[in-house]
């Protein structure tokens, strides 16, 4: 591939959000995927419209695994493909970025705070751009919240959502993440909607989006970025899947801006 056409993922992100209104990432864990398969996803979600790679699991990967899927995706695609580390073991020096993910709802201080003081110098060491991420799980909150030792909240209490993300960016996160959990329901777009009128930084959802009517409905409530993951591995077709939840996004994006 040519060489990144990105001084900055950071820059690359909010950019492509003024731009387009919304984006969508397609999530690729490890632990499900193999380096050939991974490529093949990563071609068809570029082609479906895709703005980044994101790349990370629960449970199961190491640096080495996570290299293999990075380098495999980086010689087929010219988007930023993005660490979403579910521990310091699975970083990778070849990504463009990380994530680097508090997990704000965690019952565990090591999931707030320590696995970041582990990483923090192999993230330096590798060069990796910082992406700082105020991670909130609701719902059911699926094997993330057992592996994080975290008390999902409730759909019913979208008030105590907005306010964790509140203080998400009061503490000085870049963006907020509210995840529902794979296999899961969504993040209910009413609490999307609460949390986008409590904080200006960019809101990223993710979690049990399956379809496009969804992803527009979560967009159009105030989402910026949607992130799909387990879809592209039961899809048959991962390229036409994804492009009907791209064009969710947008349509949504447009929608919003009417308003």
């Amino acid at each position: 591939m040519e060489g990144k056409k990105w001084s900055s993922v950071r820059d690359y992100i909010l950019e492509g959000i003024k731009k387009h209104g919304a984006l969508h990432m397609t999530l690729i864990d490890p632990d499900k995927t193999g380096p050939e398969e991974a490529a093949e996803i990563g071609k068809a979600a570029h082609r479906a419209g895709t703005s980044a790679i994101m790349v990370g699991g629960s449970i199961g990967v190491s640096e080495s695994m996570t290299d293999d899927i990075v380098l495999s995706i980086k010689r087929e695609v010219d988007i930023p493909v993005i660490l979403f580390p579910g521990s310091p073991t699975a970083l990778s020096r070849h990504a463009d970025a990380v994530w680097f993910i508090s997990v704000l709802n965690s019952q565990n201080p090591y999931f707030i705070t320590g696995a970041q003081m582990q990483g923090a110098f192999i993230v330096k060491k590798y060069g990796l751009e910082v992406l700082s991420l105020g991670y909130i799980i609701v719902g059911v909150g699926g094997a993330v919240s057992i592996v994080s030792y975290t008390r999902p909240l409730p759909f019913n209490k979208p008030e105590i959502v907005a306010a964790y993300a509140l203080a998400a960016e009061y503490i000085g996160f870049s963006f907020i993440y509210l995840e529902g959990g794979s296999g899961g329901k969504p993040v209910p777009a009413e609490t999307v909607a609460l949390v986008r009128k409590a904080v200006k930084v960019p809101l990223v959802v993710g979690g049990g989006i399956r379809d496009a009517k969804t992803a527009y409905k979560l967009v159009k409530a105030g989402a910026d970025i949607i992130v799909t993951g387990t879809i592209v591995e039961e899809a048959d077709d991962v390229e036409e899947k994804l492009r009907e939840i791209v064009d969710g996004v947008r349509r949504g994006a447009e929608d919003r801006l009417r308003r």
